[in-house]
């Protein structure tokens, strides 16, 4: 009975930060205005840095980014909408003289465990400067063992970084419908555990979701709102994502030719 909340609670949430897809002859629609998501200071700091992607900024050589992960990096059929494309563009505004390529992998319904097995052969095809691992959902809907999952994001960013690229950890989404639902703390625990022990910067989504809940910015309890509230809430991702990339590289100030 629990599992089947659970799976409820979770279908719910993918109702409401998910659009369906788009119809045969709707008209795309333009991007919706920036809502007011400010993210406190500390939320985006990070003391472990990013020097692939420094090195490659500075350099003027392409900035290739490599996002895995699972339905909640995307909105089917509004995919130009999703944080991913956000992150890309605000990336271009912030280096306009950059080749800002960005590829996004998804791994629907894949644990961390099943997700890490595919990592290298996906940065051998992708060649990325950087990979932004968005991870934990799937696991704590599967009450996976936390010391396992800790385990396989372990083995993950060990492989990423052997292949030669960066890595940004992203852990879960917050909705307040499923907190009750699903065990979030163990899977927060040790993504935080792993980023520390191979200093890599952790983007708490987490975090950053309920700050905004609480502040009232997003009802995400509701799931009336749809794929306005989808938007909305990836566009902020996108831009506090973006932030977070650029001060982990240490590239404010730097200044391209």
């Amino acid at each position: 009975m629990k599992s089947a909340r659970t799976m409820l609670g979770l279908m719910l949430l993918a109702a409401t930060l998910a659009a369906a897809p788009a119809r045969a002859g709707d008209t795309p629609e333009p991007a919706p205005p920036a809502p007011p998501c400010d993210v406190p200071a500390y939320l985006l700091a990070s003391e472990s840095s990013l020097p692939k992607v420094t090195d490659a900024v500075k350099a003027n050589q392409p900035l290739n980014v490599l996002v895995v992960g699972s339905r909640s990096s995307t909105i089917p059929g509004n995919e130009a909408s999703a944080y991913p494309a956000t992150l890309q563009a605000a990336l271009k505004e912030a280096f306009p003289a950059a080749t800002i390529d960005l590829s996004v992998e998804l791994q629907a319904k894949s644990t961390a465990e099943e997700t890490a097995g595919a990592l290298v052969k996906l940065v051998e095809a992708k060649k990325p400067t950087l990979v932004i691992w968005q991870t934990g959902t799937v696991d704590a809907m599967r009450a996976v063992d936390p010391d396992d999952f800790r385990t396989a994001i372990n083995e993950g960013v060990v492989a990423l970084r052997g292949a030669g690229a960066d890595v940004v950890l992203v852990n879960l989404q917050y909705s307040p419908r499923t907190e009750t639902m699903i065990s979030a703390p163990p899977y927060l625990d040790n993504i935080k555990v792993v980023a520390q022990q191979h200093d890599v910067p952790l983007f708490d989504r987490f975090a950053i979701m309920k700050q905004w809940s609480d502040a009232g910015y997003f009802d995400l309890f509701s799931t009336a709102h749809g794929v306005d509230l989808a938007k909305k809430v990836h566009a902020c991702l996108g831009r506090a994502l973006a932030k977070f990339v650029i001060d982990a590289a240490h590239l404010g100030s730097v200044q391209q030719n």
